[in-house]
């Protein structure tokens, strides 16, 4: 890991070099969540509150999709870009070199202005703890950490996911974004007002369900008894990382070069 900070070291001077621009950019994305967080409000301004579920309880669930997926996108840079590595043919300097492929690939893109939206996400989730009713405990306050941690976890693997393809596709496929940026915005919502389907996809296929709509269960009162054991449901989520790390190295192990 000491590697891993040298290359976010030299990349968050590359990136602060014209501060104007730097600021410009980072207050950019700072607004960047403001429309999916004006969709929800207008949402319930209008209409209440959704299969039971209030406004306040919601942004408990956007908070920690939208921190999730700043940490990732700042951090697991490297994979989202990683189809330019395949192309240019700098992947085959990586795998020369006597350090892990996954820790290079991630010491090869760090965007601290991702981390944005994560100040914005902030706001409201202080807001959603000063307005909304939940009676705030040790294990909830752990509950919600994991929560955050799971996500970024998971976010991160579908990156890993999305790096991997391009090992068969060259290019980057615009596709791989249902699975980042569109099931964000599914996430936010709790899963029990979509259809069964979806409900059953982001619960054993993406696990998104384990790190914001079983553990909102708890940690807004609504199931009692044993519900603790649910703040270690995020933890539990993160796994997802481990078939992604798998298929990676299968696809490390399929690259057969740029050839160039």
């Amino acid at each position: 890991m000491k590697l891993y900070f040298k290359y976010v070291r030299l990349l968050l001077k590359s990136q602060t070099q014209y501060k104007a621009s730097f600021a410009l950019l980072l207050f950019s994305q700072f607004l960047y969540p403001f429309v999916s967080f004006a969709g929800i409000y207008l949402l319930f301004e209008r209409f209440g509150n959704i299969h039971g579920w209030t406004m306040f309880e919601v942004f408990v669930s956007y908070a920690v999709i939208v921190m999730s997926f700043a940490v990732a996108e700042c951090f697991s840079r490297g994979f989202d870009q990683f189809s330019n590595m395949i192309r240019t043919g700098l992947f085959d300097r990586v795998l020369v070199r006597p350090r892990g492929t996954v820790v290079q690939v991630l010491g090869s893109g760090f965007d601290i202005k991702r981390l944005s939206p994560f100040l914005f996400s902030v706001v409201v989730l202080i807001l959603a703890i000063v307005f909304g009713d939940i009676q705030w405990t040790f294990v909830r306050a752990v509950m919600l950490f994991n929560m955050i941690v799971g996500g970024t976890v998971i976010f991160s693997g579908i990156y890993m996911l999305q790096a991997t393809v391009s090992f068969w596709t060259i290019d980057g496929l615009e596709f791989a974004n249902i699975f980042t940026h569109g099931i964000r915005q599914h996430a936010i919502y709790p899963l029990d007002i979509f259809p069964r389907g979806i409900t059953i996809f982001l619960t054993f296929i993406i696990p998104f369900g384990t790190i914001t709509y079983f553990p909102l269960q708890y940690l807004l009162g609504r199931i009692d008894g044993m519900g603790w054991l649910y703040a270690f449901m995020p933890l539990a989520g993160a796994l997802f990382i481990v078939p992604c790390i798998l298929a990676w190295r299968f696809g490390v192990r399929k690259y057969t070069s740029a050839g160039s």
